[in-house]
């Protein structure tokens, strides 16, 4: 097929391009900054309809990641981007006449802030989402399914905490916070999460891009199934990385509170760097929230290839290097 792939200059785009052209596909790529893939590349924003129109000429099928990924921010600038260019590109794609469209969305589109144990996908709820980020990645992935058809066939897939060697999301922002010794846990550490290495989640994004017929109208979770305790995962990352892992802990009421009146401040400042804290990160940190795989892995006829330990060594290695 011939695909565009949106959000490529970010690590997970980046991997399902590589992962596309691997498989046999054609790829386009559309961000705002040159991804360095060595495939056909679009440069500019998902929120300009004469751009967006312009990458989809020609597109058998479109594979959505471009989105605005931050704990901060407002609501405007989230819908901006995570609700009016998702439109944008369906639009533009429908009008090409791609026949496949994934939706990268997130496990947090529908979580309302309680634990969750073992449980398969839930319905996108934009009003019970914590947080612009989920509220807007909830509306924009409803928003694509409805935009299915007989002709146009929509799935959304939920990667879940993905990271590996590059990532400046989650891996990124542990080890810079370890070194400045800013990095401690919320409510000891305990609660268990899942997390998905990024080779993992793209091979499932290939996977449901190729099976889309039978899943058509779907919403899937994709993680690696090896749930972790936050301690367990943190310290991993930093073992990796040589850095000192978390040996400090904050009440979760507590990190709540002030994550809080961080918010309040970034936004009165105006700032657009990362808080330190905000209530909706706290409370992930605090909370268990890991899924059941088996439906997803029938449904994509797909498992991970690479398991956590796996990772976790091929991310020290990477560390290793870039950093000597």
């Amino acid at each position: 097929m011939k695909v565009l792939v949106t959000g490529a200059s970010g690590m997970l785009g980046a991997a399902t391009a590589r992962a596309l052209v691997a498989g046999g596909h054609s790829v386009t790529v559309l961000q705002r900054r040159a991804s360095g893939l060595g495939v056909a590349e679009v440069l500019g924003d998902i929120t300009d309809d004469g751009v967006v129109r312009w990458a989809c000429t020609g597109q058998d099928a479109v594979v959505h990641l471009a989105a605005r990924v931050t704990v901060s921010g407002s609501w405007e600038d989230f819908e901006r981007v995570n609700v009016g260019g998702t439109h944008t590109v369906l639009s533009a794609a429908r009008a090409a006449g791609a026949t496949r469209f994934v939706q990268v969305s997130s496990p947090s589109v529908a979580h309302s802030g309680s634990a969750l144990f073992g449980v398969p996908a839930q319905p996108a709820d934009p009003s019970a989402a914590r947080g612009p980020y989920a509220r807007s990645k909830a509306v924009a992935e409803r928003a694509a399914l409805a935009a299915g058809t007989e002709d146009f066939a929509v799935v959304a897939v939920r990667p879940h905490l993905v990271w590996g060697p590059g990532d400046t999301q989650l891996v990124g922002r542990v080890v810079e916070r370890a070194r400045a010794g800013r990095l401690v846990l919320v409510g000891g550490g305990g609660a268990l999460i899942d997390s998905t290495y990024v080779d993992n989640a793209a091979d499932a994004l290939v996977a449901a891009l190729e099976r889309i017929d039978d899943l058509r109208g779907q919403s899937l979770v994709v993680t690696n199934g090896e749930p972790r305790t936050v301690r367990e995962l943190l310290s991993a990352i930093c073992r990796a990385a040589d850095v000192p892992a978390p040996d400090r802990s904050v009440p979760l009421p507590v990190a709540a509170t002030g994550g809080t009146v961080v918010e309040r401040a970034w936004a009165l400042l105006g700032r657009d760097d990362e808080p330190p804290m905000t209530r909706f990160l706290a409370e992930q940190l605090a909370t268990a929230h890991w899924f059941d795989q088996r439906h997803t892995r029938e449904a994509l006829q797909w498992t991970p290839r690479v398991g956590l330990d796996e990772g976790f060594a091929h991310l020290a290695s990477w560390y290793a290097r870039t950093t000597h």
